[in-house]
């Protein structure tokens, strides 16, 4: 009996030893905080050319914008979206087919009424079982958060659970105010809009457009006025900017941007030709609003929209990727 618990005794001591000496990437490994990141992608159906044009491994969840019904309540979904949900998945990347949108049909506020609301939802579902998606991001903005949304999504809700699939929305904090608790708090995650405080739709207030104070905000308003765990909370990054002034675009992505004005990447303005500017997110702030996510223990982190990057060394997404393992 003594050998055997000298001999057990050794075999504890030697496991004890090699867990000590793990090398010091693999315990910053396991101390990594979980961030995930998700990104829309918006395609004018070149799913194929829109997927390989990002990276992969740099995200965790793929929200595919838009993919509406028609005004029946039928889909048309291009057959290339299966084989952009089957590349992402193999990549470990969860998949939602995202409905609705900022410029979302108005029909569908007719299909969300009680009379067409069960055929709508059960079209979903049969969308969700042919293209292997996740589970579905509710992107109603607008006019489209009116009496009928919260019942449509408390259907929307029951169906999907019943199926294992989750359930996301796209909310801001000055449209979240129309919806009941009960209704936020069915979602399994809300990414939040945090962008779009002014743009060209309001061009007596020129400026930033989705300053880091924005996102504190937002999420202070989710987290603590709504009572959402942090957990289920993604912070909105925009990969692209608004121009207000003379010579000033109204809007213009990332990657075009760092082309025209070069080493804009390393700041959140530019001054154009003529003395209007340009409002963005630089790589600094996108960094600094990835720390806040983390440091806040948010779910993650959501991107408005991934072709909108550069895909080199001045890419958002890469620095996202940087921040999140430093």
């Amino acid at each position: 009996m003594k050998h055997l618990l000298l001999a057990a005794y050794i075999v504890f001591v030697a496991a004890l030893s090699l867990a000590c000496k793990k090398r010091p990437e693999e315990q910053k490994a396991e101390n990594l905080p979980q961030l995930r990141v998700l990104g829309y992608l918006l395609s004018d159906n070149d799913w194929h050319t829109a997927v390989n044009s990002i990276d992969l491994t740099k995200i965790t969840d793929l929200n595919l914008a838009f993919l509406n019904p028609e005004a029946d309540g039928s889909f048309n979904i291009d057959p290339a979206v299966k084989q952009v949900t089957d590349k992402a998945r193999a990549k470990n990347v969860r998949v939602f087919m995202s409905i609705g949108g900022g410029g979302a049909p108005a029909y569908l506020a007719e299909l969300i009424k009680p009379g067409k609301r069960s055929a709508f939802v059960a079209g979903i579902l049969a969308q969700l079982e042919q293209h292997g998606f996740d589970g579905v991001d509710v992107d109603l903005e607008n006019d489209l958060i009116n009496a009928d949304y919260p019942a449509f999504v408390a259907e929307l809700r029951t169906a999907l659970t019943a199926r294992n699939k989750l359930m996301t929305a796209a909310l801001a904090s000055w449209n979240a105010d129309k919806i009941p608790d009960a209704t936020i708090k069915s979602y399994d995650f809300i990414n939040i809009m945090s962008y779009d405080k002014t743009g060209p739709w309001n061009l007596s207030r020129p400026g930033p457009h989705s300053p880091y104070e924005m996102a504190v905000e937002d999420f202070t308003y989710f987290s603590q006025r709504r009572g959402v765990a942090a957990e289920k909370l993604l912070v909105g990054l925009p990969f692209y900017g608004y121009g207000f002034g003379v010579n000033a675009p109204s809007g213009i992505r990332y990657n075009e941007l760092i082309v025209q004005y070069p080493g804009a990447e390393n700041a959140d303005e530019v001054t154009v030709n003529g003395g209007g500017k340009i409002y963005y997110n630089g790589i600094n702030t996108i960094r600094q609003k990835v720390a806040f996510a983390l440091s806040s223990k948010a779910a993650g982190v959501m991107i408005w929209e991934l072709t909108q990057d550069s895909g080199d060394a001045k890419s958002l997404l890469g620095a996202i990727h940087t921040e999140m393992n430093k």
